[in-house]
């Protein structure tokens, strides 16, 4: 018999980009939970498919909401929709992201431009366009989805990298302005899955890919979309059901017990041997998520 890991019956849950890879698998997850699913997306063919997916395993009451997320009318729009057809918000999960890999010297300014408005300033839209709902409920969760690029830089990565470690600061900056509203708001580094169609790509496009990922993650191995089902995983979905007890929420939930753990590993992995490494990550890793705060 499955455990049940926790319980958003009764709570409604956005997800931008959630009609595939990760964006679904987090969709997945809440829908598992209990929680009626909005999906949105550019894709309304993508968004459909996933609805159905939903409805079919889980029974939930998803719908399918077609948004551009770098557009405010459009989230307001989104919004207006979600709370009139569901009822409520009470978890916002910025997903929606964007990648294109060419060094600093050869990024255009519009592709710049594209990538920092739907990594970044959609999750901003998304959130503030949110609160009112929020904060009219009691509380809520958002969920930012960051990535290993938040906290370390790559040639190939400039303006993925630094909408990416924006989604950091931002989220902290969320976290303390609506600590007092029972707002809490986490962000989560994605790994790196090898069957989402985009890694693939990066792998065709950037040489020796694969292998210097295995070699810098103490796992060895790539990671995957249904693990982000799991509320060990991401310590902020886990939660999304709880009100605080504490009078600040987790602004630093993901990133002390993250952040500086992944910093102290990596200055492990080079004095250790792989094995070594792999076992005193895990043993930290887990350590970190049983501390998290509720």
């Amino acid at each position: 018999m499955q455990e049940k890991l926790f319980d958003l019956s009764g709570k409604v849950a956005i997800v931008t980009g959630g009609n595939g890879g990760i964006g679904l698998g987090m969709a997945r997850g809440l829908a598992e939970a209990g929680a009626a699913i909005a999906v949105v997306g550019r894709n309304e063919a993508k968004s459909a498919a996933a609805v159905a997916e939903l409805e079919r395993a889980w029974r939930a009451r998803p719908i399918a909401v077609t948004a551009d997320v770098t557009d405010k009318a459009a989230v307001a729009a989104m919004v207006a929709r979600v709370k009139s057809e569901l009822g409520r918000i009470d978890v916002l999960v910025n997903n929606a992201g964007i990648n294109i890999r060419k060094p600093p010297h050869l990024l255009e300014i519009g592709e710049w431009d594209s990538v920092i408005a739907t990594n970044l300033t959609s999750a901003f839209l998304c959130s503030q366009a949110v609160y009112p709902a929020m904060k009219q409920a009691g509380g809520g969760k958002i969920i930012n989805i960051g990535s290993m690029m938040s906290i370390f830089g790559a040639s190939f990565t400039p303006a993925y990298a630094a909408s990416k470690g924006g989604i950091v600061q931002f989220t902290r900056s969320c976290a303390c302005a609506w600590a007092a509203d029972n707002i809490q708001a986490n962000a989560v580094p994605a790994r790196l899955d090898r069957h989402r169609p985009h890694q693939a790509r990066a792998r065709e496009q950037i040489d020796g890919l694969h292998d210097r990922v295995l070699a810098r993650t103490p796992a060895a191995r790539w990671g995957a979309i249904c693990r982000f089902r799991r509320h060990r995983r991401v310590p902020g979905l886990a939660r999304v059901g709880l009100r605080h007890r504490h009078g600040h929420p987790g602004r630093r939930r993901l990133f002390d017990h993250g952040l500086r753990r992944a910093d102290r590993s990596r200055d492990i992995a080079m004095t250790k041997s792989p094995g070594q490494c792999r076992g005193f990550c895990n043993r930290h890793v887990e350590r970190s998520v049983r501390s998290v705060p509720g």
